[in-house]
């Protein structure tokens, strides 16, 4: 319960301070619904039932750009091993803002270009689900670019559906996403490879 309250407060705090249900949820790893259903109950002490799922918080790593440019040559590795050899990779797109710094190193690695998606999540006043993302204008066009996605968390998939929507629509090919952890449990998601180093499994 002490974890649960813990969320709470850091859920509630982000909300004060401006931030939509969107990028709470990408800042503590979790889906819109649960963030929703957070920051309903916060403050409340008894009756609760949470929803079933998982936080994932990797700051351990984001704090030290050692461990960030050691975890990123995994991810790095893992794209090669899973497409490098047989598809040559243009442009990694990171998804903001946390696979952002994962994204450069491994652009840095693989030798090819950064392109930034912001998915509507990420976008002021945007909570609409049905909004468009935009590309980072600072960074790579990825248009009609061989690329690979690069993210630190899936969690329902969402992001990545509208990731891939925005670059099938300027004529990229995405061939593969690569996260450090994987709550979903799927092998593609639109037909695209996920590559994961690690993958929850929910057992009973």
């Amino acid at each position: 319960m002490n974890d649960l309250n813990n969320l709470m407060q850091r859920a509630t705090e982000m909300k004060g301070n401006g931030m939509h249900v969107g990028q709470i949820a990408d800042e503590l790893n979790l889906s819109r619904e649960t963030i929703t259903w957070i920051i309903t109950h916060a403050g409340t002490k008894e009756g609760l039932r949470a929803p079933t799922e998982m936080s994932i918080e990797w700051r351990s790593i984001g704090e030290s750009s050692y461990r960030l440019r050691c975890i990123s040559d995994a991810v790095a590795d893992l794209i090669l091993d899973g497409v490098g050899g047989e598809t040559e990779i243009d442009a990694v797109v990171g998804i903001a803002v946390s696979g952002i710094p994962l994204a450069s190193i491994v652009a840095n690695e693989l030798g090819t270009r950064l392109a930034i998606f912001y998915p509507n999540k990420q976008l002021f006043g945007a909570e609409d689900t049905d909004a468009t993302g935009i590309f980072g204008h600072n960074f790579s066009d990825a248009r009609d670019m061989t690329c690979v996605i690069v993210d630190d968390v899936i969690t329902t998939g969402g992001t990545l559906h509208e990731t891939i929507k925005g670059l099938t629509e300027v004529g990229a090919k995405p061939t593969a996403i690569a996260v450090l952890v994987d709550k979903l449990g799927k092998s593609t998601i639109e037909g695209v490879p996920v590559c994961s180093l690690l993958r929850t499994l929910w057992v009973g």
